[in-house]
């Protein structure tokens, strides 16, 4: 006799995490040097590294600056990567290099989460490739997260937009809350970061998780909570 299907779980609210900063210790720049150690030749992966060094000042600049921009700036490097490669080494990275970094108080705030009754999302301006294994790791329901454009097989270096930052992380958070049937009044939302304020402020129920200055003086002034999970 066939089992029978299992019944889908049925939410009327979300929990919208930021990963980077948030649950995890890492960014976006640990999963580039380990796709990049773990691809060609060493003297390939050496001469990336020390492009990806030269750059870093432009990063910041341009992270302080505008975060879309970041984005795009940043994503330039993956060009000519394999896409059959980084979905070769996604598990590989989160075992190694995210699991590690996940934060002590990370799966204690998701598990309350899901008691709760909430479907958990992560919302993430890293690539997806990456994230979906830490969606797994974490327990995680869904993801939201950037995805890099593809050209026979390999990357162009360009983010399919929107790109996940800013305002466009509070819009897509809506839009998915109305594809989902979720009441964004109920929903929650963490960030570690002001740049992420726009998905904070859309969500009824937002908490500032191992917050910087900035946010920590916004959640102080808007009596949002304030958690760390370090």
């Amino acid at each position: 006799m066939q089992a029978e299907a299992q019944p889908q779980p049925r939410w009327d609210r979300g929990a919208f995490f930021d990963v980077d900063g948030t649950l995890v210790s890492t960014n976006v720049a640990h999963a580039y040097a380990y796709y990049v150690f773990n691809r060609g030749t060493i003297l390939g992966a050496l001469g990336r590294i020390v492009k990806g060094l030269a750059m870093a000042p432009l990063y910041k600049a341009a992270d302080l600056y505008n975060r879309k921009f970041f984005n795009e700036l940043f994503y330039r490097a993956y060009r000519g990567l394999s896409e059959d490669r980084l979905i070769e080494l996604a598990d590989r990275l989160c075992e190694d290099v995210l699991a590690p970094a996940v934060y002590p108080g990370a799966m204690d705030i998701l598990a309350e989460a899901r008691r709760g009754g909430c479907k958990i999302v992560l919302c993430t301006g890293a690539v997806d490739i990456t994230m979906r294994p830490l969606v797994r790791l974490l327990g995680a329901d869904d993801l939201i997260a950037n995805s890099l454009e593809f050209v026979e097989g390999f990357a162009t270096g360009k983010v399919i937009p929107p790109v996940v930052e800013g305002a466009h992380k509070a819009r897509r958070i809506r839009d998915y809350c109305v594809e989902h049937g979720l009441k964004l009044d109920l929903s929650h939302a963490y960030s570690d970061s002001l740049s992420d304020y726009p998905m904070l402020a859309v969500v009824g129920r937002p908490t500032a998780v191992n917050p910087d200055p900035r946010l920590r003086a916004h959640a102080r002034a808007y009596e949002w909570p304030i958690l760390d999970l370090r």
